[in-house]
């Protein structure tokens, strides 16, 4: 049945009912208990029906955005309390409360977050998210929630509960203080996500947690500088705090001394003594909206930093994983479907073929999908940011060779490339020689996120192309792009080949 059908129908139903005593009795109904056998979900119809009337409401009405904040805070798990006026709504738990005070007709006054033991505070993001369509904002109010209420799954008690959210703030007033770090005041964005200790740092805002952006390719620099004012968004990883079975010795308290650093350039931290930490059945997590392809080796040294395995990894040819992330994020492919070569089609040039040799076995050609890093001191997080630049890095040239197109769809002229892994963090592009009949090699070693090394290898007898290996490096760094530096290699070689 159609909405404006149900509509219809339930209009016909309840023609001589006003709204207010419809929706009154629905609440009824929902908060009535039953009599028969208890569901996993005994008022989920009752709730869905709800939801739905609420979401095809016109009105703005001070008892529809009430309804609609009481069913909300159900659905989260959450108590929802309105006061005598009726013009304000407590949504509360154990931990944290928040307060929406409205006005007769509807409109959102304030809205005001407080924690276990904290005065309440106005925080603009709440307000904000009543700002857009009424679909959109309590669905962006609804995730608000949730991030909250995510903030105290810890183990034990609320005391325990409220230790874990000291620890995150501690974490974040120190990741932030390192931020600062040599940063100079005309710094830019994109400096900060490519050179920061810590990225580009953006505070937790109520439940939203804090992001760091920590990568960015040249083509979105690229595509940031074209249009100003756009905000192109590289890699992001959230801050936040996990319950876990084991105990974790968590600082209570900011470490870093007096945001300077220390020897080595690196931040200077107090020693983790009783009086500023707690064993907690907790952990610090960087999470991942995607789960990040990373080879053996990386993962071994994260876990080597944080001193914490990361659990709940299955090992695979890293190659494999990095085409399967590709094709996901760019076609939502099937990954059941194994493809080893990829047609990609660059202005001015042949139609590129790539073959990708995903290797073998071996542990330093192996990887694994991480989806969170657990951690439990602000020290080591300079140095797995660094881990994980690299890895995306190494993992977007390697995602330049693969598209959507797996099959040739027209007979034009084809450039073939092979694309073979050596080690976690180097790999040869081999290619027909543009002039003889043998084949070329160029050998692309990342060194880190933001050097590379190159080595172009001719057979004795064949002609130079005339790109050095300074040219191919500086070209590699400049777009991060493999087809783009074989186009540029063949354009040379074209006029080696023009001039014999």
């Amino acid at each position: 049945i159609s909405k404006t059908d149900l509509m219809e129908q339930l209009h016909l139903k309840y023609q001589q009912k006003p709204w207010a005593e419809t929706l009154k009795l629905v609440h009824f109904c929902m908060d009535k208990p039953r009599r028969g056998p208890v569901s996993n979900a005994p008022d989920g119809p009752l709730r869905s029906c709800m939801e739905k009337i609420q979401r095809t409401l016109d009105a703005q009405s001070l008892f529809s955005v009430i309804s609609t904040l009481e069913s909300l805070s159900k659905q989260k798990g959450l108590n929802a309390h309105v006061s005598p006026s009726g013009t304000a709504c407590y949504i509360t738990s154990n931990m944290f409360y928040i307060e929406v005070q409205l006005e007769r007709d509807g409109k959102v006054m304030d809205v005001k977050l407080a924690h276990l033991g904290e005065a309440p505070v106005v925080k603009l993001i709440f307000s904000q998210v009543f700002l857009f369509g009424r679909t959109k904002n309590y669905d962006a109010f609804g995730k608000i929630l949730e991030d909250l209420s995510n903030l105290y799954q810890i183990p034990g008690n609320s005391e325990m509960k409220a230790k874990g959210y000291l620890a995150l703030q501690a974490l974040e007033k120190d990741l932030y203080s390192m931020s600062l770090l040599d940063r100079t005041p005309d710094v830019n964005r994109v400096t900060e996500v490519l050179h920061g200790k810590v990225g580009h740092l953006v505070p937790r805002t109520g439940g939203t947690p804090m992001n760091i952006e920590f990568y960015i390719s040249p083509y979105q620099v690229l595509e940031a500088e074209l249009n100003p004012g756009s905000q192109v968004c590289g890699t992001k990883t959230v801050v936040t705090v996990e319950g876990t079975d084991m105990l974790h010795k968590l600082p209570l308290s900011p470490l870093l001394v007096d945001s300077q650093a220390g020897e080595d350039s690196n931040p200077a931290f107090l020693p983790l003594t009783d009086e500023l930490s707690m064993d907690l059945s907790a952990f610090f997590v960087f999470k991942f909206h995607q789960p990040i392809p990373m080879s053996s080796s990386s993962i071994e040294e994260i876990q080597r930093l944080t001193g914490i395995q990361i659990t709940g990894l299955k090992l695979s040819p890293l190659y494999e994983l990095i085409v399967h992330s590709t094709l996901k994020e760019k076609c939502s492919e099937d990954l059941s479907t194994h493809k080893t070569h990829f047609f990609v089609s660059l202005p001015d040039c042949p139609k590129h073929c790539y073959f990708l040799n995903q290797g073998s076995e071996k542990s330093d050609l192996s990887g694994a999908l991480v989806s969170k890093i657990p951690f439990s001191h602000p020290k080591c997080v300079p140095g797995v940011i660094e881990i994980l630049r690299h890895q995306v890095a190494y993992n977007g040239l390697i995602s330049s060779c693969v598209s959507e197109k797996h099959i040739n769809e027209d007979d034009s002229e084809l450039l073939y490339f092979e694309v073979v892994p050596h080690s976690n963090t180097s790999f040869s592009v081999v290619f027909p020689h543009p002039v003889t009949e043998n084949l070329a090699c160029v050998v692309i070693d990342v060194t880190t996120s933001r050097e590379v090394q190159c080595h172009l290898h001719l057979n004795p007898q064949d002609p130079m192309l005339n790109s050095s290996d300074d040219f191919i490096a500086r070209a590699v760094k400049r777009c991060m792009s493999v087809p783009v530096v074989m186009r540029a290699i063949f354009r040379n070689g074209a006029k080696v080949k023009a001039d014999s």
